[in-house]
């Protein structure tokens, strides 16, 4: 039976990897890589780095074509449940043709895999498809969550108070609810502009744990047209980019 290793390999900085995380990369004859073409070709990179100094000696690399994405929001949903199919076609047609039917292959995951990821369920749906047979290991890894919280110094949340964890595209409906302390990730607009003139807090971070980490805090009215501009000329200079915020009432 093949065994497929999920590894959340942290936001950047290999010195983030658990040791758990090195000895599952010391058990990895094929790596898959999801390959998004060059625009990400540091992210690539940087595994290429990480593999360089933990993996196994002789492991293989497998560069897998990520489909591209359907980014028509009247059917967000839809969208990503047909690029879901369509990775685990693809996966599935690399793990038979590429690995051994006795081998340990594995995937490595930007930050936690079970926080805002694809991979797990992607997993699920090749084993569903019954063609591969796996077992299958996930090593959890340093979320941006945890990094944003640490590159600023700070605790989440209060003192016994819920935190919320939502997407750009969601923080609408978080907003108008009771929890006061909300984390955004994959927000592509910058949706918090939308919240001026509530007294909020902003602590906003972009490449964190990575050497271009760039953090800006402050109340949002006040910071929200900078954050701005610094992520367009980040994007700009970078190609790509991966930012997460908190916004709160005023810490006091």
């Amino acid at each position: 039976m093949r065994t497929l290793e999920i590894i959340g390999i942290g936001m950047g900085d290999p010195e983030q990897l658990t040791l758990q995380a090195l000895a599952a990369l010391g058990r990895l004859d094929v790596v898959l890589q999801l390959d998004k073409g060059e625009a990400t070709r540091d992210l690539i990179d940087l595994r290429a780095e990480i593999l360089r100094r933990y993996a196994r000696p002789g492991h293989t690399v497998v560069s897998v074509p990520d489909p591209r994405r359907d980014r028509d929001d009247r059917d967000y949903r839809g969208a990503v449940v047909d690029w879901h199919r369509r990775r685990v076609t693809a996966l599935e047609g690399v793990l038979l043709d590429r690995t051994a039917p006795d081998a340990t292959a594995g995937i490595l995951v930007w930050g936690d895999p079970a926080l805002y990821d694809s991979t797990i369920r992607v997993v699920d749906g090749i084993r569903g498809r019954g063609r591969v047979s796996l077992r299958v290991r996930v090593t959890p890894g340093i979320s941006a969550v945890q990094a944003l919280a640490a590159a600023h110094g700070v605790v989440l949340h209060g003192i016994g108070e819920p935190v919320l964890i939502t997407t750009g595209r969601r923080l609408a409906e978080a907003m108008a609810g009771p929890v006061s302390t909300v984390v955004v990730m994959l927000d592509g607009a910058l949706a918090c502009r939308a919240y001026t003139g509530r007294g909020l807090e902003i602590l906003w971070g972009a490449y964190l744990g990575d050497p271009r980490q760039t953090l800006r805090r402050g109340p949002l009215d006040e910071v929200v047209d900078d954050i701005a501009a610094v992520r367009a000329d980040l994007r700009a200079r970078h190609g790509w980019i991966m930012d997460t915020y908190l916004l709160r009432p005023p810490a006091g």
